[in-house]
């Protein structure tokens, strides 16, 4: 149950919302179903009908914040973070499977390789004079140690233009050839932008923010990387663009190896195996901070749901949690997993719920738009995503709170699924975009701020979080997870295994 500290909603509240999820998926006579109940599978007890309601009031804010503690205790003993790749990871992992080992949770934690990259020198220079900082993006091409020099050559910035320098067309009649290319952020991938510039005979890429904050970003992998390519905050881009034709030089003096990391992956003894209820969140920081918001608060709100729920509860269909590795430099760990599937195991996989930063200090509360009602960026999710928005948008409703839809936009772990044919949805408190005043006004919070101000940075720590919103998201996912742990149908329901089609 959401604490009461700090205005949060009533218990009463909740448990109203919960018993109209817990009806809308019964699954009664006379009730549309797009999935039968079924019976476990493995020997354990019947299902709970108020497995949502109870799983929400023991998952506390307070427990998830003491994962938290954790695991800012163990960047602060390794470097500053909990990157893949580096010992701060690996101890996160090792608390996480400990912890789950101890509830009697099946768990295990297979590898993947994975290249890592570092950036030893990273600068600008403009007509001769040391220029704005930059940033390298993750698996930038190295520069020779002297850099490249090339005149500055601004990619059309029409506003209102969603997406500059996505296709080699915008290049067209420009002096591109041997230039050091600058590029608004839009909705095209990095990867997307310095292709085309490589096609164009670009010398360099140097992509600006399109709001405030620092701009970190990768190339996908090693093999995507064409163009040494680096990332400037806003205010120095705008700048940069009135000195189009000024000769530059770039030098990003990177680094990359291949190495392997691990995901988490833990499963209930109970509840059909065919008709798996998924809920995943990246355990892996940045390296340049240790991930408390990002994503410490979404792993140990899915640490503190799967401690309460038991390794054995009473469910009709068995619940898998994941803890992913190496989101941060491209979803690589859900990935992998993915496409470790056979196409049977994929179908097993009924709901996948996601949830990538709960905290946010100033925080929104969205809910991924699985019907793609707001008609904003990408299609609907799979069939049954819709069915998952309205049950994550009625748990928060019920904290107190008025959720919003946000775009499938293809950055967080529920990628992989979705293009899997996985129905999926998640929440998510926001990240380094500002919040509007009429988002303030909604929410509560300072408007023209950020989000998440330290959104991948090094004052990413315990005092970044917002436990009201930590308590709300929580009681969301718990309520998400008890829902479809007990029945798939209702009118928020998902195709059952024999209705879905998975790629």
């Amino acid at each position: 149950m959401i604490a009461t500290r700090r205005g949060a909603v009533t218990a009463l509240a909740l448990s109203a919302l919960l018993a109209l999820v817990t009806a809308c998926g019964s699954g009664d006579a006379g009730t549309p179903a797009a999935a039968a109940p079924s019976s476990p599978t493995a020997a354990g007890p019947a299902p709970d009908r108020e497995l949502a309601r109870r799983l929400a009031e023991q998952a506390t804010g307070d427990g998830a914040f003491a994962h938290l503690q954790e695991l800012q205790r163990i960047a602060d003993a390794n470097g500053g973070n909990r990157a893949a790749g580096q010992p701060g990871y690996d101890a996160s992992v090792e608390y996480v499977a400990g912890r789950l080992r101890e509830a009697g949770f099946r768990v295990e934690t297979p590898s993947f390789p994975f290249d890592t990259f570092t950036a030893e020198a990273q600068t600008l220079t403009v007509g001769g004079a040391p220029g704005p900082a930059v940033t390298a993006l993750t698996y930038s091409p190295t520069t020779p140690p002297e850099g490249v020099t090339g005149p500055l050559v601004a990619a059309p910035d029409a506003p209102g233009d969603p997406s500059p320098g996505c296709e080699a067309t915008d290049y067209a009649n420009l002096p591109a050839r041997g230039a050091v290319l600058l590029v608004r952020r839009g909705t095209c991938t990095f990867t997307q932008k310095q292709q085309v510039a490589a096609e164009v005979g670009a010398a360099a890429v140097l992509v600006g923010n399109n709001a405030p904050g620092p701009l970190g970003g990768t190339l996908g992998s090693v093999a995507d990387g064409r163009l040494p390519t680096g990332g400037l905050v806003q205010p120095d881009f705008d700048a940069l663009l009135a000195r189009a034709g000024t000769p530059a030089t770039v030098t990003l003096v990177t680094r990359s190896q291949t190495i392997t990391t691990r995901n988490v992956i833990a499963q209930t003894t109970t509840g059909r195996a065919d008709e798996v209820v998924m809920s995943g969140a990246h355990l892996d920081s940045v390296p340049e901070g240790p991930g408390i918001n990002d994503n410490g608060s979404g792993s140990a709100a899915q640490l503190e749901v799967a401690l309460r729920l038991g390794s054995a509860p009473p469910v009709a269909n068995a619940v898998r949690f994941a803890w992913w590795g190496a989101e941060e430099v491209g979803l690589l760990g859900s990935t992998a997993y993915v496409r470790g599937l056979t196409p049977e195991a994929r179908r097993d996989i009924a709901v996948v719920l996601n949830s990538d930063m709960l905290g946010s200090p100033n925080p929104a509360y969205l809910v991924y738009d699985g019907d793609d009602s707001d008609r904003q960026g990408a299609p609907p999710g799979p069939g049954g995503s819709d069915g998952i928005e309205r049950t994550l948008a009625g748990a928060l409703s019920a904290t107190g709170v008025q959720p919003r839809g946000t775009d499938f936009d293809g950055r967080s772990d529920y990628g992989p699924f979705i293009e899997a044919g996985i129905p999926a949805g998640g929440l998510f408190t926001g990240a380094e975009e500002v919040k509007t005043p009429e988002e303030a006004a909604l929410w509560g919070g300072q408007a023209g701020q950020p989000f998440d101000r330290c959104y991948h940075q090094a004052c990413d720590t315990l005092a970044n979080i917002d436990r009201v919103a930590l308590d709300r998201m929580l009681d969301a996912l718990a309520v998400g997870v008890g829902t479809y742990a007990v029945d798939l149908g209702g009118p928020n329901g998902v195709p059952s295994r024999d209705q879905r089609q998975t790629r």
